[in-house]
């Protein structure tokens, strides 16, 4: 009997082990940016199930860091079999992932950045032309309840405050390490063009600690139409401004969660981030 019972478990075990895998694909495309004056290329995560007849999917946009590019998360984050298995599992959504590019390797003579700055409206670009090009062709989004905004470092700083000045466009904001402020104290360009001096200045001059505190009631109101989720590791050199900023949304009554683990500002703790993530995305969205 107990043979039997162990020979049920086995073939129950295999029978899981079968099941298909919801395997989805990463697409590289452009766009041709008149904000920007250039084509701007993207990484697209498209789910298993895409290209069925009328069906339509909730977008998340993922944001990378400074010196990275649109295929930081593909190749040095391994988001899709991650995404894949939480897909599978039924943890998220069948979601489109958009992965554009903001960035280069060489900060200080490559634009870096997700803000209007002189000579660069990337603001601009991403919420006057990415975000209607992305949902049109890929039959994503469409409205607040069904996009969500996500990212690292110079991405969590940027998918922050672009829910601050846009609370009309997303659902949630998940935001890993993020670069909120920046002390520009005694900081000159190390020459005419500095493109890395320029968007340190952006980040100090969009800080998201100085949004929240001069925040007045109708503003708050609106952030609270979003779900905030701040996740920043114990020995990040980061980890100061995102509990300051976790502090300042509670003072003004602003709901967030803060989740501080082991780790430091690297690609292993962002892998485990994107597990909490898509998830807490999933769970915020109104199909």
């Amino acid at each position: 009997m107990k043979t039997y019972a162990k020979i049920l478990l086995v073939a129950a075990a295999l029978s899981l082990m079968s099941l298909p895998a919801s395997a989805g694909k990463v697409v590289t495309d452009s766009l041709r940016s008149s904000a920007l004056g250039k084509y701007v290329k993207c990484n697209v995560y498209l789910p298993d199930g895409f290209n069925a007849q009328g069906k339509t999917f909730p977008v998340i946009y993922l944001l990378h860091g400074l010196t990275d590019t649109y295929t930081a998360w593909m190749e040095k984050g391994n988001m899709k079999p991650v995404v894949d298995e939480l897909i599978t599992s039924g943890e998220s959504l069948p979601v489109v992932i958009v992965m554009p590019d903001a960035g280069g390797p060489n900060p200080v003579d490559t634009w870096n950045g997700y803000f209007n700055v002189p000579g660069r409206n990337y603001e601009d670009f991403f919420f006057q032309e990415l975000i209607p090009w992305a949902e049109s062709k890929y039959k994503a989004g469409g409205s607040k309840g069904r996009r969500a905004i996500m990212g690292l470092s110079m991405g969590g700083g940027g998918s922050t405050v672009y829910c601050q000045r846009h609370p009309d466009m997303f659902s949630s904001c998940f935001a890993m390490s993020a670069w909120l402020d920046e002390d520009m104290t005694g900081q000159k360009p190390s020459k005419e063009g500095d493109r890395l001096y320029a968007v340190r200045k952006s980040v100090h001059e969009h800080s998201a600690l100085d949004f929240i505190e001069n925040a007045d009631q109708a503003t708050l109101e609106k952030l609270r139409s979003l779900a905030w989720f701040i996740d920043c590791g114990d020995d990040d050199f980061l980890l100061d401004l995102n509990v300051k900023f976790y502090q300042l949304m509670r003072d003004k009554k602003v709901p967030a969660q803060l989740r501080v683990r082991n780790g430091i500002h690297n690609w292993e703790y962002w892998h485990y981030s994107i597990r909490t993530a898509l998830p807490y995305a999933s769970r915020n969205f109104t199909l």
